[in-house]
This record gives C-alpha cells, structure tokens and sequence, in this order.
C-alpha cells in the first residue's frame, strides 16, 4: 500500500483495494433536524443482520436504552435533552390539532427544553484505521466503498477497538469476535438499501452514492440556514478531513461534542508510514553498529599477526 493512502484526500478507496469494476462509493447521509427518535432504524438492523439483544436496560440519564454503538448495537439513535440554548433554535409544542403553536402552562410561546436526536453508525472512512491494522483480513474494503468484518476470520485479537477514531468497533464479550455495521453488504449486493434506511419514516437516514449525498446534504444545510436555523452544519462530509471523509456523514444541530461525536478526528494510522520509516532506520543503523563491532576486533587481530 502506498503511503499516501492512509492520510489524505481519497477519491477511489475501492479502487485502490483492488476492485478495478467498483461501482459508484455509497453511503449514509444523516439528517438529524428529522430524526424524531422512534429507533425503528435500530429495529431494522437488528432483525436484517440478526444482532443479539444488548441488555435493553435504561441507562437512568435518558430515555435512550441502547446508551451507544457497540458490538450488538449497530445503530444508535441518541436522545439529547438540552435547555434551549441562547439564541438557538426553539422547537414549538404541537397544538391539540397537530399544528405547531400549543402553549403549555408555564411556558408560554414553546418549551424551554429540545430533544436532539441521532442515528449513529459506523462512519465507513475512507481511511478506515480498523482495517489498517487488522492482522488477519478479517475486515475488508467491499467494491461500494464501505468496510466490512467478516466475523469467520477475526481472530479476537482486539486490535481494531483502539484504532477507531469514533470508537465504534468493538468485541462482543463471550464471543471476542469484533463485529459493527456492515452498511448492509448482502443487501447492497443484491441491489437493495441498507435495512435501516429501508425503515426510517422520516427519510433522516438517506442512502445513495456519496457524491449525491454529499449535494444533496449542503442544499439541506442552505435550506435550513434560510428557515432561521443557522446552527445546521455539517460533519465527517469533508474529503479532506482527517479520515479523509466519511462514508456515513451527519447534519448536525449543534456542535459534534454534544452528540458524542469527536469534533476533529483523525484516523489513528496517519502516521505508520512515518513508523515503519523510523523503525528501518534504527533497525539498519543497529545492524550496522553490531557489524562495526564485530569487523574492528576482527580487523584488529589480522593487523596484530603481521
């Protein structure tokens, strides 16, 4: 693998693994200004892919009962419960006829208080570290773009946890086996969207190629700029970013930290190459200090006999 491709601008990563025939890059667009939280994405994933159970215990600070991504949460919908910040968006309560507008004792003109909500997944990086660092093969880059664990070879060694930036991928206790969202792959092979995209009511989880996405994402932003609500922005959309994109990318509502997002992240092995560089320097500059050593007593005692 060349260097450049574990940081920087990727515009064909399934290419570069190997698919010569590779198909448009898809992905998720995640707009959560209509995500009302109901999990049905969380359902889907579950029932498509046959992920175990995990707990459904409440965590006691959210109505969320899933509490984060793991091993047996493929998709997350986070339950954000904040006071409206100063000079933010303010959601109105619906009337008794479903209109916004309803004035409920004690606050009048709306809530002092807005949900935000997410669906979380696996973001797919371009530069996807997990896969970088995996020493059996068991996680792959598909000819859609997206990275995949095939449960059959992982090993458990658990290297992939750390390399995460997002803190995604993880091992199922019991098993040991490292398991997250596979964006579908055998439905996408057969020309079908992703299970959870399938069941979102709203269209918050959109899928497509990620060019379009990407398009249709910024006119969203524009459009929710122009209704007032200029703390939409965008986040992991960017090429350039420190995973260089992701395949999964969300518009958010407020700043990333508030979902549990890292604000600025960057793929854990940027720097390998550099590593492996420095680690052949030293390893060549050891061996040639023990071949000095060894050739100068040598040298000593052949000058000694004449």
């Amino acid at each position: 693998m060349r260097d450049d491709l574990f940081t920087g601008p990727e515009p064909d990563p399934a290419r570069d693994a190997g698919h010569q025939d590779a198909p448009p890059r898809v992905g998720f667009f995640t707009d959560t200004s209509v995500c009302i939280g109901c999990k049905a994405c969380e359902v889907a994933c579950k029932e498509w892919n046959a992920v175990p159970e995990d707990g459904m215990t409440l965590t006691g600070m959210s109505y969320d009962n899933t509490g984060g991504l793991g091993a047996s949460t493929w998709r997350h919908v986070a339950f954000v419960e904040q006071p409206v910040p100063e000079g933010r968006t303010r959601l109105p309560l619906l009337g008794p006829d479903g209109a916004p507008g309803g004035e409920p004792d004690g606050a009048p003109g709306g809530s002092d208080v807005r949900w935000l909500m997410s669906s979380d997944v696996c973001k797919h990086c371009t530069h996807a570290a997990c896969l970088d660092v995996c020493p059996t093969g068991s996680l792959f880059r598909t000819e859609f773009g997206t990275v995949v664990v095939q449960e059959d070879i992982c090993n458990g060694c658990g290297v992939c946890v750390p390399a995460c930036p997002y803190g995604v991928i993880e091992q199922r206790p019991g098993d040991g086996r490292a398991f997250k969202c596979t964006l579908c792959y055998d439905r996408l092979g057969a020309g079908q969207e992703p299970a959870c995209a399938k069941a979102c009511p709203t269209e918050s989880i959109q899928f497509g190629p990620l060019d379009e996405l990407r398009e249709r994402a910024a006119l969203r932003v524009e459009q929710l700029h122009g209704a007032g609500i200029t703390e939409a922005r965008l986040y992991g959309h960017e090429p350039d970013d420190g995973v260089g994109g992701d395949g999964a990318f969300f518009l958010l509502l407020d700043e990333p930290e508030v979902y549990g997002l890292p604000p600025d992240p960057v793929v854990t092995t940027r720097d390998l190459g550099a590593m492996w560089r420095y680690a052949g320097t030293a390893a060549l500059s050891l061996a040639a200090g023990a071949a000095v050593s060894f050739a100068v007593p040598a040298l000593l005692r052949t000058k000694g006999r004449r």
